[in-house]
């Protein structure tokens, strides 16, 4: 057919329940009045009048297969001619669709096997061929399926159907191999495979499709977007837990009203909350598709309150993973006790929501919070919800202590840390990693603290204590910097900037462990985060400087470290990420033209260390000239 046309025919083919009424009304609803469903068969022929009071008994049994053949022709050759003004027509089932279903109606009529009744259908179809083949050039054809193979085809075909026939049973089965077989001739312009993808997905990929063809087609559908859609009775904290992601993640806060009464709007439907549950999660859905389209940056949305039971199980097949169903489960002691409008029209107000299905979204959500507790538990419930879809989760192997190349004592510390918090039953730990300069084999025997990451439980932290005192003599005086984080911290990222960048490293195999409890996965925090962190190590060095100089760098060593800190926070946004202090300081030293002499000789010398820590802090104050004093 002609890319350039600008009438575009697209067929959307496929056997029975694989979608393609629901993809051409998604389409056809967010393209507007350019788009027009060509509609039903039986709007183009008469004669399907008579016939729809037993249409199954006249298609397999009463009805000569000849007369068959002929309303069926008749009915898509009247479909395909197409209205004047419309630019893109959209239609349920293509000419290829008609061959299809022909195949498989002789092949139950007459027992043929797949081949055979694949040439009985063309010597039926003969007599309307040129005109067929004319209709069928002028379409876009997509090809929809579940697989590729096609008795899984059949079997999710029919597992849609509320009962299923032995003639329709076989019908399916022939029409799948008819369908498969066409594909492998390339009758179809693109295939789609449904797989496990949700309706949301494959729109997407149609929509990749077409967009090259007819410019009216959107080229996305809501690409790379996650939705938190709150759910719960009156006062149960579903504007409190939105507001909240709005600050603390910023989540775009969306209400339900808005986005159906947008929606119906644009489709001109009076009362959006006259039509059906799956219409109503459509116009949600097409709504979203809108405003993210206009807000193309937004990547997170929270919707509030689902209100119906129908519409939020209708809202989930059509976005699949990418909406996350939340209920908070409130008592109602505290739901009465929050109501602004005072107690009893908490209750007035829940029947309206039980009467349409609210409560009984808990049954079918993908996250149920208990928010009878602080309003604190409740940020640190949706922190976890929010990262786990963020923070990719990643189970880390570990590697020997002698990998470390640490000085010979402090191997030996740690083969007994790791004997005494690790064997049994019961381990102290769930990971236990060496960090910092230990982990980067630049360990320096009287400069180096030995920085340790554990990840326990607060009831397991008197046993590790008393491992540590036991082995402190062990340590034959090099400094322990030791921390513990629960992993319910860190899956909440309830953790200082420096654990976060740990994390990190530890996700991205920078940092190895030396033991992970079997099945461990630890959240790796995104690239944002770790930027964001990165920000405010810089600040907090700034702010640690100047404490050092003010008290005349009567520490030196910190005062060595927090200017390496600053400096490798520059760096790093320069896009020259350096581990070490002193090589930090090196590059950034040079490539300002100052001594880098310093970088070694601020170890020792408090003189260097100070005028080292001035070069750095006044270059950090270059990056706030635009700012006005």
């Amino acid at each position: 057919m002609d890319h350039e046309s600008t009438m575009l025919s697209v067929a959307f083919n496929g056997a029975d329940n694989t979608g393609k009424t629901t993809q051409i009304g998604l389409l056809a609803r967010r393209i507007g009045p350019a788009a027009a469903p060509a509609g039903a068969l039986h709007d183009h022929d008469s004669r399907w009048t008579a016939i729809q009071g037993d249409m199954a008994g006249w298609w397999f049994e009463t009805g000569p297969i000849e007369e068959v053949v002929d309303v069926l022709a008749s009915s898509y050759l009247a479909r395909s001619a197409a209205p004047d003004g419309e630019s893109l027509r959209l239609l349920d089932r293509g000419i290829p669709m008609l061959e299809a279903s022909v195949a498989a109606t002789v092949a139950v009529r007459e027992n043929l096997a797949a081949p055979a009744a694949a040439d009985r259908a063309r010597a039926l179809l003969e007599p309307w061929a040129t005109d067929l083949r004319a209709a069928e050039n002028a379409e876009l054809s997509l090809y929809l399926a579940f697989s590729e193979e096609i008795g899984e085809n059949v079997t999710r075909s029919l597992a849609h159907q509320a009962s299923v026939t032995p003639p329709y049973d076989r019908y399916q089965q022939a029409l799948h191999e008819r369908l498969h077989g066409m594909a492998e001739e390339g009758r179809f312009s693109h295939t789609v495979l449904i797989g496990d993808r949700s309706i949301v997905e494959v729109q997407r990929e149609i929509r990749r499709v077409l967009h090259p063809w007819h410019s009216a087609v959107p080229a996305r559908a809501l690409d790379g977007v996650q939705i938190i859609a709150l759910a719960g009775l009156s006062e149960s904290g579903k504007s409190t837990a939105g507001e909240y992601l709005r600050m603390r993640h910023g989540h775009a806060r969306l209400k339900l009203g808005w986005l159906l009464d947008t929606a119906a709007a644009h489709a001109g439907i009076p009362d959006p909350y006259a039509v059906t549950e799956v219409v109503q999660a459509e116009l949600i859905v097409d709504a979203l598709d809108r405003y993210l389209t206009a807000h193309y940056y937004v990547k997170d949305v929270t919707i509030e309150s689902l209100h119906s039971l129908g519409s939020t199980a209708a809202l989930r097949r059509l976005l699949g993973r990418q909406v996350t169903v939340t209920y908070l489960d409130t008592p109602m002691a505290a739901r009465r006790a929050r109501s602004e409008t005072g107690a009893d029209d908490v209750v007035v107000r829940d029947v309206v929501k039980e009467s349409r299905g609210a409560d009984r979204i808990a049954g079918i959500a993908d996250r149920v919070i208990d928010n009878s507790g602080t309003r604190l538990g409740l940020e640190r419930c949706l922190d976890a919800m929010v990262l786990d879809r963020h923070w990719p989760a990643r189970r880390p192997e570990a590697q020997p202590v002698n990998m470390l190349g640490l000085p010979i004592s402090l191997e030996s510390y740690l083969h007994k840390l790791l004997d005494r918090t690790t064997g049994g039953a019961d381990p102290v730990v769930d990971l236990l990693a060496v960090t910092g300069s230990g982990a980067r084999g630049e360990f320096q025997s009287g400069w180096s603290d030995l920085d340790v990451f554990v990840v326990s439980d607060n009831a397991r932290l008197g046993a590790l204590a008393h491992v540590l005192a036991e082995l402190r003599a062990d340590l034959e005086g090099v400094k322990l910097g030791i921390s513990v984080v629960t992993l319910a911290e860190c899956r909440a990222g309830n953790l200082s900037v420096r654990l976060q960048h740990v994390l990190a490293q530890i996700g991205a195999g920078a940092i190895t462990p030396l033991w992970v409890r079997n099945g461990l996965r630890l959240p790796a925090p995104d690239p944002a985060a770790i930027v964001a962190a990165t920000v405010m190590n810089g600040v907090q060095a700034t702010f640690d400087i100047r404490r050092q100089i003010l008290a005349g760098a009567g520490d030196l060593r910190t005062l060595y470290k927090v200017t390496g800190v600053s400096a490798k926070v520059q760096l790093e946004f320069r896009g020259v990420p350096v581990s070490a202090d002193e090589d930090a300081l090196t590059m950034l030293l040079g490539a300002h033209g100052h001594d880098t002499s310093l970088a070694r000789t601020a170890r020792t010398d408090r003189d260097a260390a100070l005028e080292a820590a001035r070069i750095v802090l006044d270059l950090w104050n270059d990056t706030m000239n635009g700012v006005e004093q």
